[in-house]
C-alpha cells in the first residue's frame, strides 16, 4: 500500500465508492501490465493547510498557489473524495478508460488528480476545469 507524505495510508478515509472504483481500475490496469499507485488520497485538514502554505512559498502568492492546492475547507482530498495517482504510465492508461470506472480527471493542469463521477459511466466524464481556480467548489 502506498503511504502518503504525512505517513497516513493513501486510501485511509476515502469514500467507499471511490475506493471500489480505484480497486477495480487498479486490477484491470495490472491485467494490462500497468501498476497504478495512489500517491495521495485522504488528507487531514492540517496536512492540507501545510501543503497550501508550502505552495504559497513555492509559487510566490496565494493566487498562484490556488492553481495547485485547495484550502482545507474546499479540498476534496480532505473529504476523502479525491486521489492523486501515478505513475504517468498509469494515469495515461486510466485517462483512456476513466469514464468506464466513473473516475474522472477534474483539472487540465493536474493529470494525476481523479474524483469519482458515477454518472460518467453512462454519460462520460464532464469537461475538465483549467485548474482549481475555475472550479466553483473552490470559491469559498
Amino acid at each position: 500500500m502506498t503511504i502518503s507524505e504525512d505517513g497516513i495510508p493513501a486510501v485511509t478515509n476515502l469514500d467507499p465508492d471511490l475506493l471500489r472504483a480505484l480497486r477495480q481500475a487498479a486490477t484491470d490496469a495490472a491485467d494490462d501490465g500497468v501498476e497504478l499507485f495512489v500517491n495521495s488520497g485522504w488528507r487531514s485538514p492540517d496536512y492540507q493547510d501545510q501543503l497550501l502554505r508550502e505552495a504559497v512559498l513555492k509559487y510566490g502568492s496565494e493566487v498562484e498557489a490556488a492553481r495547485w492546492v485547495a484550502t482545507p475547507d474546499t479540498s476534496p482530498h480532505v473529504s476523502g473524495d479525491a486521489v492523486d495517482l501515478g505513475p504517468a504510465e498509469a494515469t495515461a492508461w486510466l485517462s483512456r478508460r476513466d469514464a468506464a470506472y466513473g473516475l474522472c480527471q477534474i483539472y487540465d493542469n493536474e493529470p494525476w488528480h481523479y474524483e469519482l463521477r458515477p454518472q460518467a459511466i453512462d454519460h462520460g466524464c464532464p469537461p475538465r476545469y483549467a485548474d482549481p481556480t475555475h472550479d466553483p467548489r473552490m470559491q469559498q
